[in-house]
């Protein structure tokens, strides 16, 4: 049998495989898995070379499903490897089962979870970024739907591939002309797709998708490239079933039984070949040894000093300790302070420019090969990339990420740079880590704890310089908080973070001086914040608590509180409550109530209750 029949076979199996596992399921993607079954078998089967024992195999190339509602068609390319048992096919989308309706981590060979759509090629960018870094003689392939073309992280992705030269990318576009509800936006028109392509500098191969002759010649032609390449593939959506065959409406519906039947009538029987002999390993198994250390040494302080500065700093120590750090960059560096680290590792920095969705996309790609991204740019841009931030979380990825110029406190800028809604971004994810420091060394301090951290965080640094309230001794692990201003005639409470503490420590005094003690809290830690020790402080105090954070009302400091303390004590909380405006620092600190005079009122008017 020839290699040709050999794909051809094999392709078959992966067609008869998506069928009955969605039939079985009850749901899912059949017809976009059969669009793309000669596709998946040259690649599995012939193109890539992957050493099967190992997914973690440095010199593997990688594979990314995009169009993540084909999972059942890579679960079956698994299984044809010899990578899963074939009988754990019919456990598609049970809870029990990692072969989930689209692909995430929980099954080891999945880098980066998908499913939502225009994602993929960002993350291929990182990790082709990645395996340049660590020298991998791998490649990376992107299996694309025609419909995800349309989102504008696709061509920041591409813009940004071709930017770096990366030429072991492929981006192979499955072109199957329909969407979920009507035909894509260019149909089967390649040449739209070619255009765009070759706009932003990519190599591109046109081929009919179906035709395993000319999808190994693309291979190979794309294999002697010096850019990224992007393979589009012309195939029917439904192929190989003559009633799903180029036909609207079947997008996510799997066949009922006696269609199935059908359906596998037409198709004939099952092929009887052994794929796993035709997967290709890498010629040699490699590692990646990249040294790891957290420890860094921290600068001294003397005068007021912005926590973004601090940032700075701190990344800059980390970087020199620790191989694995990588800075990415969305034309903010000299804000946030990452210039330095740019200047002094510029192998490690990258400039993705103003597209943050494909600098975070990048950042997981980057994270699943070993390396640790950190991320900045201003809070409020971080929004931007919300998506990609939610599908980090759901790929387990450990990066970290730093939002500068955060709350009214950064001024007149107006309130479009203003980051007020960014902890309520980030605080929902599970096991992401939420640090607002307010001085240069708990800043320090902070990058220190969430460099350690396995899993996403997130750093809020702000704009104005603050005075040292601490020293280089102090701690400020995740879930810490810090009692400043603590007495025993106590009647109240009052927590802050970041900017508003030092609101909160001219309230004290004021405060004082009329013969009014309150106790003050640095809750640095905003997730997971520190029930333990708020509880403590909290009752010791009679109850009463005032909580004032340079944020939106709802999601930040205040919601975190609240959900601590459940209502057994009497909470007022001060927050942004309306859109801001322009004007200085001070003057929005007060007009949006949460300065000094605000807080001393709010404890004054709960002590009256």
């Amino acid at each position: 049998m020839d290699k040709k029949d050999v794909l051809a076979n094999i392709a078959k199996r992966l067609r008869i495989h998506s069928l009955r596992m969605t039939t079985k399921a009850g749901s899912g993607h059949p017809t976009t898995c059969l669009s793309m079954a000669e596709l998946i078998s040259c690649l599995f089967f012939e193109e890539m070379r992957y050493n099967p024992k190992n997914p973690r195999d440095w010199a593997n190339d990688e594979f990314i499903l995009s169009k993540g509602h084909a999972a059942p068609i890579l679960w079956a390319a698994l299984a044809e490897a010899g990578i899963i048992h074939e009988r754990e096919l019919m456990n598609l989308r049970k809870l029990t089962s990692t072969l989930e309706g689209h692909p995430t981590p929980r099954m080891k060979w999945v880098k980066a979870a998908a499913g939502s759509l225009g994602q993929g090629l960002s993350v291929g960018v990182g990790m082709a970024l990645a395996m340049k870094l660590g020298k991998s003689p791998g490649r990376v392939f992107v299996m694309m739907g025609d419909g995800e073309c349309a989102e504008g992280a696709v061509w920041e992705a591409a813009n940004t591939a071709s930017y770096l030269k990366l030429d072991n990318l492929r981006a192979v576009v499955d072109i199957n002309r329909l969407g979920q509800s009507e035909e894509t936006m260019h149909g089967f028109d390649l040449k739209a797709y070619e255009r765009k392509f070759n706009a932003f500098g990519w190599d591109v191969i046109r081929i009919n998708g179906h035709n395993i002759n000319q999808i190994l010649g693309a291979f190979r032609k794309a294999n002697q490239s010096n850019k990224p390449t992007s393979i589009l593939a012309g195939t029917i959506k439904g192929k190989g079933v003559s009633s799903l065959e180029d036909k609207n409406g079947w997008h996510g519906k799997p066949l009922k039984e006696d269609a199935l039947q059908e359906a596998l009538k037409g198709l004939g029987p099952m092929p009887e070949i052994d794929s796993k002999r035709y997967v290709k390993k890498p010629k040699s198994r490699r590692t990646l040894h990249l040294i790891k250390r957290y420890n860094f040494k921290k600068n001294s302080y003397y005068d007021k000093t912005a926590t973004r500065r601090a940032y700075g700093n701190a990344l800059l120590n980390l970087g020199q300790i620790n191989e694995a750090v990588i800075a990415l960059d969305g034309d903010v560096k000299n804000s946030t302070y990452a210039e330095d680290f740019f200047k002094t590792f510029p192998r490690r920095a990258f400039q993705i420019y103003i597209a943050e969705q494909n600098m975070v996309g990048m950042s997981l790609g980057l994270s699943a090969k070993g390396f640790l991204p950190f991320v900045a740019t201003f809070s409020a841009f971080l929004s931007r990339a919300h998506d990609q931030i939610r599908m980090a979380s759901y790929s387990f990825s450990n990066i970290k990420f730093v939002g500068s110029h955060s709350g009214v406190s950064i001024g007149a800028d107006g309130p479009s740079q203003m980051g007020l809604e960014d902890l309520a971004i980030f605080r929902p994810i599970p096991g992401c880590a939420v640090l607002y420091p307010s001085d240069a060394y708990s800043a320090e301090g902070c990058v220190e704890s969430i460099a350690r951290h396995k899993g996403l965080a997130y750093l809020r640094t702000a704009r104005p310089a603050t005075p040292l309230i601490y020293s280089k001794k102090h701690k400020f692990p995740i879930g810490g908080s810090k009692v400043l201003r603590k007495n025993k005639k106590d009647k109240a409470t009052v927590i802050a973070a970041g900017i508003t503490v030092y609101e909160a420590l001219k309230a004290h005094e004021e405060l004082k001086k009329e013969g009014i003690s309150v106790r003050v809290i640095d809750a640095y830690s905003i997730e997971p914040i520190d029930k333990k020790n708020i509880i403590r402080e909290v009752n010791e105090a009679k109850k009463k608590v005032v909580v004032v954070e340079d944020h939106y009302q709802n999601g930040g400091l205040g919601d975190a509180v609240a959900g601590t303390l459940g209502g057994k004590a009497e909470i007022v909380h001060l927050a942004i409550k309306e859109l801001p405006r322009s004007g200085k620092p001070e003057e929005l600190m007060e007009k949006y109530g949460i300065n000094a005079k605000h807080i001393k009122n709010a404890v004054k008017t709960l002590l009256s209750r």
